[in-house]
């Protein structure tokens, strides 16, 4: 149970129809179809961290302009979700996210031809457009075919193709990236795009579009201080952590002295972290929102620093690496969860600006990341600008927190 100010919006499930609550196999199958579009989506986002020395090969460029290819997808995710998520209030939701697959699918295909270094740009932000819409209005769902008091775990598991996209997924194609190119990459996100919207067809039952759903109504989102305070929470915080993981595999062949081959290997490790703290971080959403922030944010401060000093040995940068992954994950649900109960009105959107939020951190991240490397400070330098970032974002949770507590008081 969700025991701070910030409340579950979710109507009671006493006032919700049995024909919208799944159980055993139908609601095992509906979560994994859903699951399996964030696992397409994290496998794109997160491979190309992984492969980032043979894209700039490929294209010619050095290893920091790489970042901005990482950037550039973060932007579609910033612009996309806001935009696609309100234009498409209107449409039955399930609809809504087959079509954002089909998008999705498309975009990444064309990365797989694309010629120039301008081009896998604009094919990166094409890329990344459906990707928070998909996500918000893939927890909507998952919030609907379960027990209230079970939301948070429901975000949770929808979130966990992301996770286990990052144990499998990523050191897959890293692997197949390294050995037939890097274009690889692209071509097996698109035929899991396609796996996805088959799935979701054929498992995932009917959900209508709110009756009163419109675009006016969604943006109505934008005008509430919580959600934009939520945001920027979510923004710094994870900033630092962005700028850290844009460039790990460079940090680990050259500051741990890692080889370029183990790469794959250890991108999988992460990906455990993050399995792990998604399971953590759904069940720490449902007892405490602002809770589960809280000691998130905390341990994110520490271990970033830890990782900063310790990654030129390479036993204790893998352990932290892997506390970096549970770190992050534990998180999300709990961000996703404050934002939909920020406005109660207009929660597709809000679910959604979670990504936009998320994608404006991985964006700055890999930029400042770029910039800290550039100006000479070495690939250290990103580490010790993230936990300073977390410590901000630790600030802005605080401040987060007790805004919603005065709110809930002025309620009563």
């Amino acid at each position: 149970m969700i025991n701070d100010a910030v409340s579950p919006t979710s109507p009671p499930t006493s006032k919700r129809t049995a024909s919208q609550l799944l159980t055993g196999r139908p609601l095992l199958l509906a979560v994994l179809a859903l699951a399996l579009g964030g696992f397409g989506i994290g496998t794109t986002e997160f491979s190309i961290m992984g492969l980032l020395q043979e894209g700039a090969i490929d294209l010619g460029v050095d290893n920091p302009s790489m970042g901005y290819l990482i950037s550039s997808y973060a932007l579609g995710v910033v612009v996309g979700a806001p935009v696609l998520t309100a234009l498409g209030a209107k449409v039955a939701r399930k609809t809504m996210v087959l079509w954002l697959m089909v998008f999705f699918t498309a975009a990444n295909l064309s990365s797989v031809l694309a010629p120039t270094y301008e081009w896998m740009l604009a094919s990166r932000f094409l890329a990344g457009l459906p990707h928070g819409a998909y996500f918000g209005i893939a927890a909507i769902l998952a919030g609907t075919l379960v027990p209230a008091s079970m939301r948070g775990r429901a975000i949770a598991w929808v979130m966990l193709g992301l996770s286990v996209s990052n144990v499998v997924g990523v050191p897959l194609v890293v692997f197949l990236g390294q050995v037939y190119g890097w274009r690889w990459m692209f071509g097996a996100v698109g035929i899991v795009g396609a796996l996805t919207w088959l799935a979701i067809r054929t498992f995932v039952p009917h959900a209508p579009a709110h009756k009163e759903a419109s675009i006016r109504r969604e943006l109505t989102a934008l005008r509430n201080g919580q959600v934009w305070l939520a945001m920027l929470t979510g923004i710094v915080g994870f900033g630092g952590f962005f700028a850290v993981y844009s460039f790990i595999s460079p940090t680990l062949t050259l500051v741990t002295g890692m080889s370029i081959s183990s790469i794959p290997l250890v991108l999988g490790l992460y990906g455990v972290g993050m399995v792990v703290g998604n399971v953590i971080g759904g069940r720490l959403a449902d007892w405490s929102v602002m809770g589960s922030i809280y000691v998130a944010s905390c341990a994110m401060v520490l271990f970033q620093l830890l990782f900063g000093l310790l990654s030129p040995f390479q036993a204790p940068a893998l352990i932290l690496l892997f506390l970096l992954g549970i770190t992050g994950s534990t998180m999300v649900p709990g961000l996703q969860a404050l934002l939909m109960d920020s406005a109660p009105h207009a929660q597709s959107l809000a679910a959604s600006l979670n990504h936009s939020a998320l994608n404006v951190a991985n964006a700055m991240g890999a930029a400042l990341g770029a910039w800290v490397i550039l100006a000479g400070f070495g690939y250290q330098a990103p580490a010790f600008l993230g936990s300073g970032l977390a410590v901000l974002g630790l600030c802005l949770a605080l401040i987060t927190g007790a805004r919603a507590k005065r709110q809930a008081k002025a309620r009563i």
